[in-house]
């Protein structure tokens, strides 16, 4: 289908939610905690969601950045159809400003001359199912500021059998989480510390927030979640905080959520660090063992035991993982070919 300027631009604005009118020329944004209030013409914190004649239109509907297909362990997600192929794709802005991001040219971009051509949801569906992969993420950029149109391509994902996945900060607020979310088959949602200092100074959020959108999806949701820390020397790795997050993952989810210890690389604004040692993910790893976790990952870091899948009964292996090269060697319905255990995931 060929899409018309003016009808695209009709569907955005009636696509758009998750704001109330402040007067007639005033709006205020209520899809993340910053609650931005947006004159006319101006755009939020994450510079997309714009006030457009006194209505607030989200200018990521519809405006992917582009496609790639990826291994789905790259979200990361190591319980989540292990061994398959996810189609990704982001648009540009963040409603996060995280010094360090990964994925700067992205996130940090307002420059909405990025966005290549209108894809509504149906044919990001069929972009899906034509290159044979079973989910499609949301991710490169925080679904949060494009959650409407996530909310869209999950429902019409479900119609054709195909899930859907997010790679958020979980920085969003109660009423579009709750639709959100409602619709998602798993996430890896980011913890960057147990600190609301670090968050305040390097990110420009709060923590609370994303603390309270972890354990609302893990006790209201059947949305699979795994969790990833992004650990960065000298800034959020010592000893006494990694402890509280450990601890608090534990007595908040229980043992069974994947945690991924991620090591950071020079990106973004912060490129005085060095690369994560090796050895401070281990530790990080031994002190969530500690706290009982049973399942504990890394990243960005050649290690075979770390990327290893084992059964928390018995300890064999099933799933075995050389970058994204994986063989999964469990059932499809979790179970350990060895001792029978369950074993917590999302299998087929």
């Amino acid at each position: 289908m060929s899409w018309k300027l003016s009808d695209i631009e009709q569907v955005v604005r009636e696509r758009t939610r998750w704001w109330e009118q402040h007067g007639a020329e005033v709006v205020q944004c209520r899809t993340c905690p910053r609650c931005c209030v947006i004159h006319e013409g101006k755009a939020g914190f994450c510079g997309v969601r714009r006030n457009v004649e006194g209505r607030l239109v989200g200018l990521g509907y519809g405006w992917p950045t582009g496609f790639a297909v990826d291994p789905v362990e790259k979200k990361p997600l190591h319980h989540f159809l292990p061994g398959t192929k996810i189609l990704s794709f982001g648009t540009v802005g963040c409603n996060l400003a995280c010094k360090f991001c990964q994925n700067w040219h992205m996130s940090h971009s307002r420059d909405v001359s990025l966005r290549q051509r209108f894809v509504p949801p149906e044919e990001v569906v069929r972009l899906a199912r034509e290159a044979g992969c079973p989910s499609i993420a949301f991710t490169y950029n925080d679904p949060t500021i494009f959650a409407e149109y996530a909310v869209d391509i999950a429902r019409a994902a479900r119609e054709q059998g195909i899930r859907c996945v997010a790679v958020t900060a979980g920085y969003i607020e109660p009423e579009p989480r709750a639709e959100l979310f409602a619709e998602l088959a798993a996430a890896n949602i980011d913890l960057k510390a147990f600190s609301d200092d670090f968050y305040h100074g390097w990110c420009r959020a709060r923590l609370q927030p994303v603390l309270e959108t972890i354990r609302w999806v893990h006790e209201h949701t059947d949305c699979w979640i795994e969790l990833t820390n992004l650990v960065i020397t000298g800034l959020n790795d010592g000893e006494a905080q990694l402890r509280a997050l450990v601890d608090w993952v534990g007595e908040a989810l229980g043992p069974d959520v994947p945690l991924h210890f991620s090591a950071f690389h020079p990106a973004g604004k912060v490129l005085d660090r060095p690369r994560t040692p090796q050895a401070t993910l281990a530790a990080a790893r031994e002190l969530a063992w500690q706290a009982g976790l049973r399942h504990v990952y890394l990243g960005n870091v050649v290690d075979a035991e770390g990327w290893t899948t084992r059964c928390p009964q018995c300890l064999t292996v099933l799933v075995r993982r050389s970058w994204y090269e994986v063989e999964p060697l469990l059932g499809e319905d979790g179970r350990c070919p060895r001792c029978g255990a369950t074993v917590a995931g999302v299998w087929k």
